[in-house]
């Protein structure tokens, strides 16, 4: 046997004994890694699956608020709170009925699917757009203390400053005055310049800075 016969021999003997040493252990490793390749991609699948049956529903959503048909609109959004709670879209459906809900001035169950859609949002910025329409319903009810801890709960930064007027709303109709002004004056200095809420804060705050007027009657002497 040449040397070359024998080196190629003793190679093809040591792959032998190697994949006979670890032949199972590669064997399983081979297995392991196409179970986890196919279980993402099914994983994937379903995901995708999930995504599209709420879209689906969220879209019955739209369109039985937009045709008023009421029973459509709240069995397709009983569907997205119970069984896809963790898509975007669930929260977005809550929003619509919510929206939809408030311009038939049923302010309770607008409340109620505003703090449903606040409290499932993944994204700080859609949880705080839901809970600056939260308070709104809910100062529209009266509720000022609730509107203002709900308003409280929204991180630093977002929407501040129209938060900051609801502020001064809430603590205006808590009997809070210097403490509504002091709100009012935060609004304006976060509010752009071309915001067009600017005006109203700044009618607020003036309604609140000018003097009393002079009581009627006897004066004092």
């Amino acid at each position: 046997m040449a040397f070359e016969d024998y080196d190629e021999y003793e190679q093809g003997e040591q792959v032998r004994k190697w994949i006979k040493e670890n032949g199972i252990a590669v064997a399983v490793g081979v297995v392991l890694a196409l179970v986890l390749i196919f279980g993402w991609r099914h994983w994937q699948a379903h995901k995708t699956a999930v995504e599209m049956q709420a879209a689906s529903q969220f879209a019955v959503v739209q369109n039985a608020t937009q045709g008023g048909d009421k029973q459509a609109m709240l069995a397709a959004l009983g569907d997205l709170q119970k069984n896809y709670a963790k898509s975007p879209y669930a929260a977005f459906g809550s929003a619509a009925v919510a929206e939809y809900e408030v311009g038939k001035n049923d302010l309770k169950p607008a409340a109620r699917n505003l703090e449903w859609a606040a409290s499932h949002s993944s994204q700080p910025a859609l949880q705080a757009l839901f809970s600056l329409r939260l308070a709104r319903v809910l100062l529209a009810q009266d509720q000022a203390q609730q509107a203002l801890d709900t308003l409280q709960k929204i991180p630093a930064g977002d929407y501040s400053g129209i938060a900051a007027e609801l502020q001064g709303d809430a603590l205006l109709k808590l009997g809070k005055t210097d403490a509504a002004r002091t709100a009012y004056q935060d609004a304006l200095a976060k509010l752009d310049k071309g915001a067009p809420s600017r005006n109203s804060v700044q009618m607020k705050l003036d309604n609140l800075t000018q003097p009393q007027a002079a009581p009627t009657g006897k004066q004092a002497k």
